[in-house]
């Protein structure tokens, strides 16, 4: 009798490694810092354990563990001092992650400095653009200009990437503008184009200090629901000149992911968010889950699609490819 005999590649470890079609490597990892203008804190994020708002002079720490475990490229989030309605530390020449990322320059040259770039950080609001006075809802033209200073700003400071994470419509476009007009045409756009109002940015918002202080972000961040609005951003930020697209958050939206790799051939990132680090690091801490559930998952949005991932477990995952473990 004939039949297929597909154990016949799942025999040894050797050859199981030997036909795997999908790999994970440090250099598909990108690590989220969060930044603080206060000197002396390191202060663990309670709803994200292992995680830390990290101020400057205590960086260096953080940048040595990275390059040490051999991950290329960071991803910084500001906290400042003083937030306004206009946001206003987000664009000022010398705010907090413009200092994060000369200052990683300087330590460490070839780290790939990625920079958010959004408002709701730095307005008293915590929304992610202006609003308006008589809608109450965020203006999208009026907050397009503050965003591309920003990304100048930004650009200005060193940055390797803009990634701009605000969802006004056209922002693309009036970034990529703005950056050439200021000398900065070969700075690319890792665009948040496809992200969804979520409820697992939950302890994201704890880090960064962004809770809005009234409504919700449903009027600029994508419906869960819908899955061909995620191709029209996709289309959108493309003709408008994105170089890479973040599909956020990852693990419920693994189907998006597929859809914007089968549509594109831009570099896609899967953004591992907050919500989704907290639940799983808390099923291993009680014992739930075993922690090789961590590369699972990653190697599930790499199988989706993904190129790159934006993971709070990028640390630990870089620690274990290195000993030869994932």
């Amino acid at each position: 009798m004939n039949f297929d005999r597909h154990r016949r590649l799942r025999r040894t470890s050797f050859m199981r490694d030997m036909v795997r079609e999908t790999h994970l490597r440090t250099e598909d990892l990108i690590y989220p810092i969060f930044v603080v203008e206060k000197p002396d804190v390191k202060a663990e994020i309670p709803s994200m354990k292992g995680i830390y708002q990290i101020s400057l002079n205590l960086l260096k720490e953080e940048l040595d563990e990275v390059v040490k475990l051999g991950i290329k490229s960071v991803v910084f989030f500001g906290i400042p001092n003083h937030k306004d309605p206009e946001g206003s530390g987000a664009y000022h020449d010398h705010g907090i992650v413009q200092e994060a990322c000369r200052l990683s320059k300087q330590l460490y040259p070839e780290l790939l400095v990625i920079l958010d770039t959004c408002l709701c950080e730095y307005t008293d609001h915590g929304h992610c653009g202006l609003i308006d006075p008589v809608t109450k809802d965020v203006d999208n033209d009026a907050s397009l200009p503050l965003l591309v200073q920003t990304a100048v700003s930004q650009a200005k400071a060193g940055a390797d990437i803009i990634a701009p994470s605000n969802m006004m419509d056209g922002f693309v476009a009036h970034i990529r503008q703005g950056l050439d007009e200021a000398g900065f045409s070969h700075i690319p756009i890792m665009s948040y184009g496809i992200k969804y109002a979520s409820k697992f940015y939950g302890p994201f918002r704890d880090a960064a200090e962004s809770t809005p202080s009234f409504g919700d972000r449903r009027t600029y961040q994508m419906d869960p629901a819908n899955r061909l609005e995620a191709l029209r951003e996709l289309e959108s930020d493309e003709l408008e000149g994105a170089d890479m697209m973040i599909v956020k958050p990852a693990l419920s939206y693994l189907d998006i992911i597929r859809d914007v790799r089968n549509e594109s051939n831009l570099p896609v990132v899967a953004y591992n968010v907050s919500g989704e680090y907290a639940m799983t690091r808390t099923a291993i801490d009680m014992g739930l889950l075993d922690e090789e559930v961590i590369a699972e998952q990653m190697i599930s949005m790499k199988r989706a699609g993904a190129d790159m991932i934006i993971t709070y477990f990028a640390k630990e995952l870089a620690e274990k490819i290195n000993k030869g473990e994932i």
